[in-house]
C-alpha cells in the first residue's frame, strides 16, 4: 500500500507520535520522512525489479509505549514484535557506561547519544525503504560502546516478527561504538505465525576511530513474510566493521549491506550466504566504498538456488577519487541445483584513482558432476551427495565466521532448508 495523501499521514502521524509521548524532535523527523516518500525512489538492485511487491504495510503507531530496564545478566535482547521480552547486560559492562536497550527508550532516554546518528548513516531521503522505515518505526534495539571498552562476548540480538498481528514490522538497530572499542553482535531474525506481513529492517552502525565492529546475522524469516533490509556502517580511521550475513528466509526478499571506508586506514569484511527455494525471489546488494586513503574492503558472497527461485547478487566495489593505496577485493559464486532456477552474480568495480588494488571474481553454475560421482561411487544416496557439495560450496563464507554459535546456528539452518521440499 503507498501513501497517497501525503498530508494527512502526515496530520495523523503526528499525532500518533504525540499522543506516545514522543520527543519533537522525532516527531518531526518522522513527518519529514514521510514527505520525504513521495519523491524518493525505490533502493536499485541492479536487474532485479521488486517494485510491484507490497512492502509498505498498512502503517499505524498504534502499540504500547513502555520503558525497557535493562536487568543484569548476560548480554542478550529478545523482542517479539514491538514488545520487549529480555534485556540483558553484564554489571561490569553496565558499569563502564555500555547501553543497551530499545530504540524508542533510547530516543526518550538517551536523545543526546541516538539524536545524532539516528537515520544520519542511511538518510532519510535515500530511498522509499528508508523514509517510510523512519515514519513509521516500531522497533529494534540501541547498543553504546563507549570509547576503550571491549566488550569480549559476543551480545545475542532476538528479533520475532509477530506474524498473528497485521502490523508491519520497522524495526531499527543502531550501534554506536566509540573510539578503541571492540564489540561482536549476532542477531536473529525470526517469524512466529504465518500471517501475510512485512518486515523492514535497517541497521546503521557507526564505528569511531580505532573501534571493531562485527555484526552476524541469521535472518529466517517466514513465507508469508516480505522483507526489505538496508545495513550500513561508518567507518573512521583505522577502524574495522565485518559483516557475516546468513540470509535463509522463506519469502520475497531485497536488501543492501553497504560499508564506507572513511577514514584512512579503515578496513571492512563483507561475507554473505543466501539459500532460495520454490518460486522466492531475492535481491540483494553488498557494497563498499573506499572513501580514504589505505582502506580495505573484501566482499564474498555465496548462493545456493533450488526450486524456480531466482538470486540476484551484485557485489559493488567503489573506490573513490583521493582513495590512494585502497584495495576492493571481490567474489561472487552462485550454485543452481535445479533447471529452473535463475542466479545472477554481478560483479561491479567502479575506480576514479590510479594508485590502488582491485579485483573480482563471479560464476553461476550448477553442481559439478564429477564431484557428485565421486560420492554416489561411495556409496552416497544423491540427496545426501548433493548436501555435501553445497556445504563445500558454502564452506568459503562459513569458516569466515568468526563466531563459533553462528556458524553452527547458520549450518543447521543451511541443513534446514536444503531438506526443504
Amino acid at each position: 500500500m503507498l501513501v497517497k495523501n501525503t498530508e494527512a499521514a502526515a496530520a495523523t502521524l503526528a499525532q500518533a507520535a504525540e499522543q506516545r509521548q514522543e520527543p519533537a524532535w522525532l516527531v518531526d523527523q518522522r513527518v519529514a520522512a514521510l514527505a520525504a516518500f513521495s519523491r524518493s525512489r525505490f533502493l536499485r538492485v541492479q536487474r532485479f525489479d521488486y517494485r510491484d511487491w507490497n512492502l509498505f504495510a498498512t502503517p499505524t503507531l498504534a502499540y504500547p509505549v513502555a520503558t525497557t530496564q535493562t536487568t543484569v545478566g548476560a548480554g542478550s535482547f529478545v523482542q517479539r514484535g514491538t514488545t520487549v521480552i529480555q534485556c540483558e547486560l553484564p554489571q561490569d559492562l553496565q558499569d563502564q557506561g555500555v547501553i543497551l536497550t530499545d530504540i524508542l527508550t533510547a530516543i526518550r532516554t538517551y536523545p543526546e547519544l541516538v539524536q545524532p546518528y539516528l537515520m544520519q548513516v542511511i538518510g532519510a531521503e535515500t530511498n522509499q525503504l528508508a523514509s517510510y522505515h523512519l515514519a513509521y518505526l516500531n522497533a529494534g534495539f540501541f547498543l553504546y560502546v563507549p570509547e576503550n571498552v571491549v566488550i569480549s562476548d559476543p551480545l545475542t540480538l532476538q528479533l520475532i516478527q509477530d506474524a498473528t498481528q497485521p502490523t508491519g514490522l520497522q524495526t531499527h538497530g543502531l550501534i554506536v561504538a566509540g573510539e578503541n572499542s571492540q564489540v561482536a553482535l549476532t542477531q536473529h531474525l525470526t517469524t512466529q505465525g504465518d500471517l501475510p506481513g512485512t518486515v523492514n529492517q535497517v541497521v546503521e552502525i557507526v564505528a569511531q576511530e580505532n573501534s571493531q565492529v562485527t555484526f552476524a546475522a541469521v535472518d529466517e524469516l517466514g513465507a508469508q513474510t516480505q522483507v526489505a533490509f538496508q545495513r550500513r556502517a561508518n567507518v573512521a580511521a583505522n577502524a574495522q566493521v565485518n559483516w557475516a550475513i546468513g540470509l535463509m528466509n522463506q519469502g520475497n526478499t531485497v536488501g543492501q549491506c553497504e560499508t564506507d571506508l572513511i577514514g584512512d586506514g579503515a578496513q571492512s569484511d563483507a561475507k554473505v550466504v543466501a539459500i532460495t527455494n520454490h518460486d522466492q525471489r531475492e535481491g540483494i546488494n553488498t557494497k563498499i566504498t573506499n572513501h580514504g586513503k589505505h582502506t580495505v574492503g573484501n566482499i564474498l558472497q555465496r548462493g545456493v538456488l533450488q526450486g524456480q527461485s531466482e538470486l540476484i547478487f551484485n557485489g559493488i566495489g567503489d573506490i573513490i577519487h583521493g582513495a590512494a593505496g585502497a584495495q576492493a577485493e571481490q567474489e561472487n559464486r552462485i550454485l543452481m541445483m535445479d533447471p529452473g532456477t535463475h542466479g545472477d552474480a554481478n560483479p561491479i568495480l567502479l575506480i576514479d584513482e590510479n594508485d590502488v588494488l582491485a579485483g573480482h571474481a563471479a560464476s553461476v553454475g550448477q553442481v559439478d558432476q564429477r564431484e557428485l560421482y565421486y560420492l554416489l561411487s561411495r556409496g552416497l544416496d544423491k540427496q545426501t551427495a548433493e548436501r555435501l557439495v553445497i556445504r563445500g560450496f558454502l564452506s568459503a563464507v562459513l569458516t569466515a565466521i568468526p563466531s563459533l554459535t553462528v556458524r553452527q546456528q547458520l549450518v543447521q539452518t543451511i541443513e534446514r532448508n536444503l531438506r526443504h521440499d
